[in-house]
C-alpha cells in the first residue's frame, strides 16, 4: 500500500506531523511544528518546508491557510494570516510551460517573501513568491498581492493596489476608540447581571440603552 522510495519517504514525516496536527487545539499545533509558544495555528492549515519560515511572536495563523515556505518565509509579531490564505514562494510555471512538470524539476523557481510586524492579511488573499509586505499593512480579504506593499498601508484587489495610508495616530486613535467601546459594553453587561469575566472584548447588546 505504501511507497518505499526516496521521495515518498521524504514526504511521509509532513505527512504524519499534519494528520496528528488535525487532534490538538492551536496552541498545541504550533508547538508540533517548533512555533513560538505564542503562536496559534489553527484545524487545517498547513505549513510546507517548516524550517525555513521565520515567525516571531504572538502570530496567528487561520484556519486551512497554506504557507509555503520552501523559498524562504519571513512573518513578524504580531501578524494575522486570515483563513485560507496562500502564501507561494515558489512558482512550477515554466516547468508546466516546458512541459518538465516532474518531481525534483530544475525549472522551479524560488522567491522569498517577507511580511512584516502588526500586519493583518485578510483571509482567501493570496501573496505571490518575491513579495515584501511591509510593518502594519492591512491586506483586505480576497485579495491577490503580486506586489510589495509599503508600511502603514491598506490594500485590496485582483491585484491588489494601494487604497489607503495609515499613520501611528490614526492606529492609536481607533485603539482608543475600541478600547472604550468595549469598556461600556463590559459596564452594560454588569449592570444587566452578565458575566463576560472572560471577554476583553464583548458582543454588542441590541438596547444600546441598558
Amino acid at each position: 500500500m505504501f511507497l518505499d522510495d526516496e521521495r515518498s519517504n521524504r514526504l511521509r514525516p509532513q505527512i504524519l506531523t499534519d494528520f496528528v496536527g488535525e487532534l490538538m487545539n492551536d496552541v498545541e499545533r504550533a508547538r508540533l511544528l517548533g512555533l513560538p509558544e505564542t503562536t496559534r495555528i489553527r484545524k487545517g492549515a498547513k505549513v510546507i518546508s517548516v524550517e525555513n519560515l521565520k515567525l516571531g511572536e504572538h502570530c496567528w495563523i487561520g484556519e486551512d491557510a497554506v504557507l509555503d515556505a520552501s523559498g524562504g518565509l519571513t512573518i513578524g509579531e504580531h501578524t494575522s494570516i486570515g483563513l485560507n490564505c496562500l502564501i507561494f514562494t515558489h512558482s512550477s510555471w515554466l516547468s508546466n510551460m516546458m512541459l518538465e512538470n516532474h518531481s525534483g524539476s530544475d525549472l522551479i523557481e524560488r522567491k522569498p517573501v517577507r511580511i512584516g510586524k502588526g500586519c493583518f492579511i485578510g483571509g482567501n488573499s493570496v501573496i505571490m513568491p518575491g513579495v515584501t509586505i511591509g510593518d502594519f499593512a492591512t491586506i483586505n480579504p480576497l485579495s491577490v498581492v503580486a506586489k510589495d506593499v509599503p508600511d502603514y498601508s491598506l490594500v485590496s484587489g485582483n491585484p491588489a493596489r494601494v487604497f489607503q495610508r495609515f499613520d501611528p495616530e490614526y492606529i492609536k486613535a481607533e485603539a482608543e476608540r475600541v478600547r472604550a467601546e468595549n469598556a461600556a459594553r463590559r459596564e452594560q453587561a454588569e449592570r444587566r447581571g452578565i458575566d463576560v469575566s472572560g471577554w476583553l472584548a464583548p458582543p454588542a447588546f441590541d438596547d444600546e440603552t441598558g
